[in-house]
């Protein structure tokens, strides 16, 4: 099954070049059943990352534009009421496989709040009946930094149910122009084949909960996880959770049966950044999230 892992990335570099490191990271969460956060500006491939990756694995892709006048029903349905008082369930866009919200923080706080049941259930609740999403299923939204015209922060609730928080940042100069030449011709997702089933991805996905995990291998992980809380808000249980799945995919891609401390280290930046909040003092003195993680990573040893 590793296998089919380079073929998913091999299929997404047909759109993104570059970005090999965040690419991993997305494929790892989605084998880890996690939820992918992508925070950046506009027009960096956010959206035609997102759309590679169903068309490699089959899934069925919907894709929401959040703005201001977004309502709870526009995304989790809602109840069709028929003249003989008969009820029909009106299907929410959000159920299927992989859920593109764009620009998510511009949406209001209770279009927001509509999402984190079935982020984290995976079902959605409409009068008292629920809804559950397809399996797989992964929620990839993007979010414009914070000071664009029209946005606010997540609630921390929300942005706590996100596995993964990634940055992908302006391409080099030479993978900007390889973009240039290539959309001369036909769109690149055009170009995307479908290499792996739906059925496929599920196995993987069962294939990354069989990972081993040691003992000191937790004691690391918890270790991590509480050094980050020495500020006014630092990882939840939910967040450490979330380290040791993710770090069992990544182990699962580098073709292993049991989880490394270096799997753990490459995962717990992205886990942990946007679950740290720094006081007012911290971020005058630009004691910036970068820094923290790294001086947890070098302050904590493995036992």
């Amino acid at each position: 099954m590793q296998k089919e892992c380079s073929k998913i990335l091999q299929e997404v570099e047909k759109v993104i070049k570059g970005k090999e490191q965040e690419k991993k990271l997305i494929l790892a969460a989605i084998l880890a059943k996690g939820h992918i956060l992508l925070d950046d500006i506009p027009g960096v491939g956010k959206t035609t990352l997102t759309m590679a990756f169903s068309r490699a694995m089959q899934l069925e892709a919907n894709r929401m534009q959040f703005t201001s006048d977004v309502l709870p029903s526009d995304v989790l349905g809602f109840q069709m009421i028929y003249p003989d008082g008969t009820k029909e369930y009106q299907k929410g866009i959000i159920l299927c496989n992989l859920f593109m919200a764009d620009e998510i923080n511009r949406a209001s706080s209770k279009t927001q709040s509509a999402l984190l049941e079935v982020m984290e259930e995976g079902k959605v609740t409409i009068e008292g009946v629920a809804y559950p999403a397809p399996e797989p299923f992964v929620v990839m939204a993007t979010q414009n930094p914070v000071g664009f015209v029209g946005t606010q922060l997540l609630p921390e609730s929300q942005v706590d149910r996100f596995m993964i928080c990634l940055t992908l940042g302006y391409p080099s100069h030479e993978e900007e122009i390889l973009l240039l030449q290539e959309r001369q011709g036909e769109n690149p997702l055009q170009r995307v084949e479908s290499v792996v089933s739906v059925d496929e991805l599920l196995a993987m996905q069962q294939q990354v909960k069989c990972v081993h995990v040691d003992e000191k291998i937790y004691d690391y992980m918890v270790t991590l996880s509480e050094q980050t809380r020495n500020h006014p808000l630092g990882m939840s249980p939910r967040g450490t959770v979330a380290l040791m799945e993710i770090s069992k995919a990544i182990a699962f891609m580098n073709e292993r049966t049991c989880v490394f401390p270096e799997d753990v280290i490459c995962a717990f930046p992205f886990i942990a950044k946007h679950r740290i909040y720094l006081t007012a003092k911290a971020k005058v003195e630009n004691y910036m999230k970068n820094e923290v993680v790294e001086e947890i990573l070098a302050k904590v040893k493995i036992r």
